[in-house]
């Protein structure tokens, strides 16, 4: 029979206890460390932060959950193509709200209506719910992110400079001057944070008549274009943003998500078998998670500056 002295004994119990509390702080530890970050807007008040989003079908789309097609003028609950973003968002803090077809903010989404749009319809944009409904008084969208779609990538060529912000000839210049021409529209509204997306790019054309068209005309020009402008929308220090200093403007690179991070200037997840320009689910699912990472670190730039 093996004795253990009270010395002994008390020193044992004294390492387990340790032992214990030690274990316990690293599990702790590990649990904040691997927590989905609150989105940092909402973290004062518990309240949603209210998100308008202005799209058209790829828009829809990419905020629907995956399953039938459910939902009417491009806002839907489930579509084959679903990215479940509007779920995601919901999630961690937003209200989500949608203006696309069929509704004043949301008919018209091409770059070349945007600097009409904003110029004369920014009160009705901060304040819009879902279509034509409005917020409650006093309620504002404190967000508001706007996407054309993928026609948008179709450029014809680079245009002259200095462009004309209201012309539907997709241009590069034209195209730019668009996209200039909002900047103090959205300065005149630092409460609101303002997110672009770039549009979603178009399906690699393929087949026989595509490959006679490439013979005779040489292979496309259009996604060079599309790359080099959507750069641009993206360069903070030679681009669209280069000496815009407020924090309420920020741009989401959709383009780059679905073209596979620039392997391609095409798009990388076509749904129909490769031949439709509208994005599949594995492509729409992976924009939906690199923007709920976008919107909480764009949200706390905002919420820093404004604190």
């Amino acid at each position: 029979m093996v004795t253990i002295g009270k010395l002994e004994l008390r020193s044992m119990v004294v390492k387990n206890v340790l032992s214990l509390v030690f274990f316990g702080f690293w599990i702790m530890l590990g649990t904040v460390s691997n927590a989905a970050p609150m989105n940092p807007v909402s973290q004062g008040g518990g309240e949603s932060v209210q998100l308008l989003f202005i799209h058209h079908s790829c828009g829809g789309q990419l905020m629907a959950d995956q399953g039938e097609n459910n939902g009417s003028k491009c806002i839907y609950v489930s579509h084959p193509n679903g990215g479940g973003l509007r779920s995601q968002l919901e999630g961690i803090g937003f209200a989500v709200n949608e203006a696309s077809y069929g509704s004043i903010v949301g008919e018209d989404t091409d770059i070349c209506h945007w600097n009409n749009k904003f110029r004369d319809q920014m009160d009705r944009i901060i304040k819009t719910k879902n279509q034509d409904e409005l917020l409650p008084e006093g309620m504002t969208n404190e967000i508001v992110a706007f996407k054309s779609c993928y026609p948008n990538n179709h450029f014809v060529g680079e245009g002259s400079s200095p462009g004309d912000p209201d012309s539907c000839q997709l241009t590069l210049a034209n195209a730019k001057a668009a996209y200039t021409a909002l900047l103090p529209y959205f300065e005149n509204q630092p409460q609101v944070l303002f997110v672009a997306f770039t549009a979603p790019p178009l399906a690699k054309t393929t087949g026989f008549k595509a490959w006679v068209k490439n013979l005779l005309k040489g292979s496309p020009k259009h996604p060079e274009l599309a790359r080099q402008f959507n750069n641009w929308l993206m360069d903070k220090e030679k681009g669209w943003l280069a000496g815009y200093d407020l924090p309420n403007l920020a741009v989401f690179d959709h383009y780059n998500v679905l073209t596979d991070q620039g392997e391609t200037n095409w798009s990388a997840y076509p749904s129909g078998g490769g031949r439709d320009s509208h994005p599949n689910s594995e492509g729409n699912s992976k924009s939906a998670g690199a923007f709920v990472d976008f919107i909480q670190k764009a949200s706390s730039v905002m919420h820093k500056a404004s604190s």
